[in-house]
Order: structure tokens, then sequence, then C-alpha cells
């Protein structure tokens, strides 16, 4: 995992061409932006991860110049009452401020339940569960139009978003869920990590006592798509910062250093 310095935020300012920064909640140690995290740099588009596990709850603060949120998934943690994330109530109020702001928020497997909850939908109890689906595109203009016809999605997660009346299903996976779905102009969710590494879901099992059913077998499938999802993340991420404006107006450009140090709430 990359380790976009502390300063990202006052940073951005500093170089000759002012840099977008995305603010990260990262909920475990095992799950990152992984492959994204090259789309980003590649872009010249900084991130900064707030990790509330690691002791603090430190997460963002809700004047955070971030040009988008990611809120990423959490392993076993849910939201519908069996093993609720310690911090899904401050993480739901910074996403609805977010929305109301206008500030893209991308929401990951647990992060799209906290997407939909701060949106005016909610989430349902599901399993924890560990899956390898395939998913089809919905609407030929999704993401711009990037959005594969189909593409793979894997799902490590406990509970399911429950998506708010207005939310667009953009691409429904074999079982029927909503693989990605968005909420007003420039709000994503997404059941799985469209970035995910093997060694991600490696980390999470090792990471926490909790082991889905056939983890072993799931392991072995997601090897073998791990070349198809590196290409099918290259339109995803293409399509992605189209619609979340993540190479236009750098806010944290506009702010000046000293008043960028109270990332924190």
């Amino acid at each position: 995992m990359a380790e976009c310095a502390p300063d990202a935020f006052a940073m951005a300012n500093r170089t000759e061409t002012p840099m977008n920064v995305v603010a990260v909640i990262q909920h475990t140690s095992g799950e990152y932006l992984g492959l994204m995290e090259d789309h980003l740099e590649g872009r010249r588009i900084r991130f900064q991860y707030f990790r509330p596990f690691a002791g603090g709850r430190k997460l963002p603060a809700k004047d955070i110049p971030a040009d988008a949120l990611v809120l990423l998934g959490g392993g076993p943690w849910g939201s519908a009452g069996t093993r609720d994330l310690p911090t899904l109530a401050e993480e739901v109020e910074l996403a609805r401020v977010m929305l109301e702001q206008g500030t893209p928020v991308i929401g990951i497997g647990l992060g799209a339940q906290i997407l939909a909850i701060a949106a005016g939908g909610s989430s349902e109890p599901a399993e924890f569960a560990f899956e390898c689906r395939k998913a089809e595109r919905l609407e030929a203009g999704a993401l711009n139009g990037f959005l594969p016809e189909t593409f793979n999605q894997v799902i490590y997660m406990r509970d399911r978003p429950v998506l708010p009346e207005d939310a667009r299903i953009l691409a429904r996976d074999e079982t029927g869920a909503p693989a990605v779905f968005q909420v007003g102009n420039n709000a994503y969710g997404f059941l799985g990590n469209p970035g995910i590494k093997l060694g991600m879901v490696e980390d999470l099992i090792m990471e926490f006592e909790e082991v889905p059913d056939g983890a072993a077998d799931k392991l072995d499938q997601l090897r073998a798509l791990q070349t198809d999802i590196e290409d099918e993340l290259v339109p995803i991420m293409t399509g992605l910062v189209q619609c979340t404006a993540l190479m236009s107006s750098p806010k944290a450009a506009s702010r000046a250093a000293e008043n960028l140090d109270k990332p924190v709430i």
C-alpha cells in the first residue's frame, strides 16, 4: 500500500500545478485502495488515508478541503446491528455533510452501506460473505459510458445497503444485487472493491478471527480473476475520475497551508 504523506492536503498547493486530494477512510489494515492507487497517482491525484481503527477514532474534519471522500470496506464490520463499525454514526454524518456540500463520495463494501444510509436509505442484515460474482451494466451511459458491460466484483462484506428511492442502479450482479449505484450527481457505491488484490483478502483473513465460509476456495477463484480485474479497472477509473471531476479545481490548493492542520473530529 502506498503511503500518501501525512501533509497531503498542505502539500497539494506547493507544486507547480496544484493537485487534487482524496480523503480515504480505511476500516481495516487489510483493505485499502489497492489497484486504484496506481490510477490516482498516474493522474497526479493525491490521497490521504484516515485510520480510525488505529486509535483515537480519527476521521476527516467535516470542512476538510477534500476533492472526494472514499469510504472503504470493513471486513467483518457491518452496519445493520450484528457487528456494527465503531465509528458508524460519525461516518454516516460525515458522508451526509459531504453529499450536502456536493463533494463526491465513493463507497466501497461497507462504505457503500454508509453512503446509502447517509443518502436516505438504510442497510439490512446479511451473513458475512466472500464471493466472486459477475456483474452486468444496466445503463450504457454509466460512468460516462466507461463502466464495462460485464465485469467481476469480489464481495468481502457483512450486511448489504438498502438504496434510497432516488438512487440509480448502474449494474447488478448475478444474484440481482445492485453491484454499482449512483446517488445524486457524483456519489457512487460499489459492493466490491474494484481495485481488489489477492493479498488484500489474504491480509483480511489474517487480521480477524472471523472468516467467511469457503474462503480457501474463493481465494483460488480470485487468484484466477486478478488479471481480468486489473483490465476492468482501467475504464472504471477513467469514468469515475471524469464523473467526480477529480482532475479539475483542486480544493486544497485554494486553502492556505496553515489552515489545513485540523484534519480530525
